[in-house]
C-alpha cells in the first residue's frame, strides 16, 4: 500500500502509489482525503494510553503520593512518540477501510 516498506526516512513513510496495485483502486479518493487520519491517530494513541494505564497500573500501581502517575505519564508519552510513525501508516489503512472496500470482482476487471 507504502511505496516505502520501512518508514525510514520519515519523511517518505507515507508515500503511496496513484493506483493499487491489486485492484486499480485510485489511492486518493479527493483532495485532503487523507486529513481524516488525525481522528483515527488520535483514537488509536488514547487506546494505546489507556492500555498503558492497564498494565503500569497492574504491575506498578498508581498513586498520586508517590509520583507513579507522573511517571506513567511519561512512561506513556514516551511509547506513543515511539510508535507514532507506525500508527499513521496504521490510521492510513484503517481510514482507507473504512471509506473503501475491496472488491474481487473489481480485481478481475482490473487485470482483463
Amino acid at each position: 500500500m507504502f511505496t516505502q516498506k520501512r518508514i525510514f526516512p520519515l519523511s517518505h513513510m507515507l508515500e503511496m502509489p496513484d493506483h493499487c496495485p491489486e485492484c486499480g483502486q485510485k489511492m486518493e479518493i479527493q483532495p485532503g482525503f487523507y486529513y481524516g487520519t488525525g481522528y483515527v491517530s488520535y483514537a488509536l494513541s488514547v487506546a494505546l494510553f489507556m492500555f498503558n494505564l492497564v498494565w503500569y497500573w497492574m504491575f506498578f500501581g498508581l498513586s498520586y503520593k508517590d509520583n507513579s502517575i507522573f511517571h506513567y505519564l511519561i512512561t506513556s508519552i514516551a511509547i506513543v512518540l515511539l510508535v507514532q510513525p507506525y500508527m499513521m501508516r496504521i490510521s492510513r489503512v484503517l481510514y482507507l477501510w473504512m471509506f473503501v472496500r475491496y472488491d474481487s470482482y473489481r480485481r478481475d476487471e482490473a487485470t482483463h
